[in-house]
């Protein structure tokens, strides 16, 4: 989609702090950090929310997963972390690509919101 936000940046048309890309996703710093480590892992292919997924998104639905996890390891998280994915825009989302946020590097209270 040429007027999404997290399309552009896949594609390169948006420059971003990328940290992570393969075959199926890119993970990037947010802009608007809520934590000290604060990435989004969105998949390479457009997707409106979690949402719009289908049976034939389940394994990049786990693989988007794993990549959190992974990255969580990879900026040293190991005291914990939290995997968020705002669906709606009642739920906070604002951009219409499903996206993971990866948050860390300070406590997290619950319940969140």
């Amino acid at each position: 989609m040429s007027d999404c936000l997290f399309c552009r940046i896949v594609e390169g048309s948006l420059p971003a702090r990328i940290v992570h890309r393969d075959e199926h996703c890119t993970a990037f710093w947010d802009i608007r950090p809520q934590a000290p480590t604060h990435l989004l892992i969105v998949p390479n292919r457009h997707l409106d929310g979690l949402d719009a997924a289908q049976a034939e998104d389940e394994a990049l639905l786990g693989h988007l997963l794993l990549t959190a996890a992974r990255l969580a390891e990879r900026m040293g998280l190991e005291r914990g972390y939290r995997v968020v994915i705002n669906t709606g825009r009642e739920a906070g989302q604002s951009v219409f690509h499903l996206h993971l946020h990866l948050l860390g590097g300070r406590p997290l209270g619950w319940p969140p919101g």
